[in-house]
């Protein structure tokens, strides 16, 4: 009996130890995938219930949050979207066989602990503007965390997808700036030991901006300078003050100088200061410093220039013509001149602010010598004078004149013109030249006409051709210069070439070019003042005087003004001549009268005879010495000039 009973503990007991193996062999594995040791809120969580029967189609799965069940389904998994801090708990899963409902297991436990995601921070240093060159730093930090356990992104202008720079130790991305970094920088880091993210940073922005342009620029402008001459180097920085100025100069940029003034001045240019100079701001604020300036040359020249004294009259200038004086001066610019003649002392040269110089009406006085000089700059600095040239003047018309043809000084582009040299015997030997800004003198020849003997036609005429033109013999003799403008405008004046006598009648027209207007009231003017307004498009000055020369031009209401043109008036040829020869042959008449009465009473008259005939003798001596000496007095006048 006892026997049997210990038999049936024992085999209860093997039943028992088997069954608890069963139930624990049977039992399912709750697994949790990523398998993370802090889950961050917003991730997705997959939980798999395993177990180790071959057949998981007889199974229905249940899943609980504590003792919460949420959900049942025929799969072993269950997944967790958009995972929330408040779903941190334990976790179970609960199998039941749908063939018998009495086999069921719970699975262990598992615990999630959802945290929020940390969020990184951005931070510039330093804060505020850039500028190109300096240095920036911009540090990741995240947030209740170590910075040992993450590596960090950096992002610009919301790329998330391609980081500028990735580190795998330091929170803090450092480089020196240009324009093109500016923008919209970000963060974020992600945990060493599960790659898990932080969120993505604020932006910061980073603006950088070019450093403030250096402006250098030479007083004076000219170039190049003469040894002597003083040179003045501005530095200009639009923003910002408080600069002090750095000088540098030559290829290997050696600084020559450093103020707080923003001028560098050479006071005696000298052949080593022929170099490139260049400068830069520098200050103790941000920025620093400025950009470096553009680069000026500075040419110096050891020789002092001479210029070259030309005139536009060829041979002797006849009374009453204007004569024009060039002073040529090839190098650089900034220029003013100084003319003077063996009559004047040098405290009284006569200044002009161009290179040329008008006798508007020459006279016999104004023969002679002239020079003249330039002078530029502060301090004031001279060329040396020019060589002398010589001014002949006379009375006597040249042998030839220009002729123009159609008549007029002004002329409309694309017209023809003919130049003619005309001679009081002949005109063979004789050329047209003509003076030009562009071209200086040159002959009819050399291109702007065509030669036929002693005329120079031009079939089209360009503003080009405006300059002085006269003729000259092969002998070095010439006619009276004559001044052609051409212009591109609709308006021309038309008026004479040559001087007008005083005493005759003056018209003055006003020419359109095509089309005409309807309207042919023009204003006329005289060195710049209204003189008539003529609805006929002409006025008419009746007798003319000396007063009325001048520069001259006409005005229409709708086609615009003419240019200026000088008329010059010259003296009325003297009567002298012909009174004296009525007078000489009035005596000879009143002298064979007196003879006839002087025989009839040769006896009563002849001693008186004889004293008349010794009087007049003496007046005729006398008068012959008078013209040997105004004779000479223009002899020596042309000698002289």
């Amino acid at each position: 009996m006892e026997f049997r009973s210990l038999s049936v503990i024992l085999l209860l007991s093997s039943l028992v130890q088997n069954l608890h193996a069963q139930a624990h062999y049977f039992k399912p594995v709750l697994t949790v995938w990523p398998d993370w040791p802090q889950i961050f809120s917003g991730e997705t969580i997959t939980l798999r219930c395993s177990f180790p029967k071959p057949s998981v189609t007889h199974w229905t799965f249940y899943w609980y949050r504590e003792s919460t069940r949420l959900h049942r389904s025929d799969d072993n998994l269950y997944i967790l979207k958009h995972i929330k801090v408040d779903q941190s708990s334990k976790y179970y899963c609960y199998i039941s066989n749908k063939q018998s409902q009495r086999e069921s297991y719970w699975s262990n436990a598992v615990t999630l602990t959802v945290t929020e995601r940390p969020k990184a921070s951005l931070t510039l240093v330093p804060t505020g503007q850039m500028f190109s060159g300096e240095n920036v730093t911009l540090r990741c930090d995240i947030q209740g965390h170590t910075g040992t356990e993450w590596r960090y992104s950096w992002y610009k202008d919301g790329d998330s997808n391609r980081p500028v720079h990735s580190s795998d130790v330091k929170r803090e991305y450092s480089f020196s700036v240009v324009e093109f970094d500016s923008g919209k920088y970000t963060c974020r880091g992600e945990r060493r030991s599960d790659s898990q993210r932080s969120e993505i940073s604020d932006a910061v922005i980073l603006i950088v901006s070019a450093l403030p342009r250096a402006t250098l620029t030479v007083d004076p402008r000219w170039s190049p300078v003469f040894t002597g001459e003083s040179v003045t180097l501005k530095c200009e920085i639009q923003s910002h003050s408080n600069w002090r100025y750095q000088w540098y100069k030559g290829s290997s940029g050696t600084a020559v100088s450093q103020s707080q003034i923003n001028t560098f001045t050479i006071r005696s240019a000298a052949d080593q200061d022929q170099d490139q100079f260049w400068c830069r701001g520098e200050r103790n604020y941000r920025p620093s410093s400025s950009q470096y300036s553009n680069r000026v040359n500075l040419s110096v020249e050891a020789e002092t220039p001479k210029p070259e004294l030309t005139s536009s009259h060829k041979g002797a200038a006849l009374i009453g013509n204007p004569v024009v004086l060039y002073c040529k001066l090839d190098q650089s610019a900034g220029w003013k001149f100084y003319w003077s003649k063996h009559t004047q002392s040098p405290e009284n040269e006569t200044k002009t602010e161009t290179h040329s110089y008008t006798i508007s009406s020459v006279s016999v006085s104004d023969g002679g010598q002239y020079w003249c000089r330039a002078e530029r700059g502060t301090p004031v600095y001279y060329t040396h004078y020019s060589d002398a040239l010589w001014i002949n003047v006379t009375g006597v018309s040249p042998p030839v004149s220009l002729m123009v043809s159609p008549g007029g000084t002004q002329h409309f582009i694309t017209d023809s013109l003919s130049l003619n040299c005309e001679g009081q015997s002949h005109s063979a030997g004789w050329r047209v030249r003509r003076y030009t800004h562009s071209e200086k003198v040159s002959d009819c020849s050399s291109g702007w006409g065509s030669v036929t003997r002693s005329t120079c036609n031009i079939s089209s005429l360009s503003t080009s051709h405006t300059g002085v033109y006269w003729c000259e013999s092969e002998s070095g003799e010439s006619s009276n210069p004559v001044n052609i403008t051409v212009t591109n405008g609709d308006v021309i004046l038309d008026s004479p070439v040559h001087p007008v006598t005083e005493g005759d009648p003056l018209t003055l027209r006003c020419l359109y070019h095509d089309p005409k207007p309807s309207n042919l009231t023009a204003e006329f003017y005289k060195n710049g003042s209204l003189l008539q307004t003529q609805t006929t498009g002409e006025m008419t000055i009746r007798t003319v005087s000396k007063s009325d020369e001048g520069l001259y031009h006409c005005k229409h209401p709708e086609k615009g003004e003419s240019p200026q043109s000088w008329i010059s008036v010259r003296a009325a040829e003297s009567a002298v001549g012909l009174v004296g020869a009525v007078v000489g042959v009035s005596f000879a008449v009143l002298f064979i009268i007196l003879l006839t009465l002087l025989w009839c009473y040769r006896i009563k008259k002849g001693h008186k005879l004889h004293t008349n005939q010794m009087s007049e003798q003496k007046q005729r001596e006398s008068g012959a010495e008078d013209t040997q000496l105004g004779h000479a007095a223009v002899q020596a006048g042309q000698t002289r000039s």
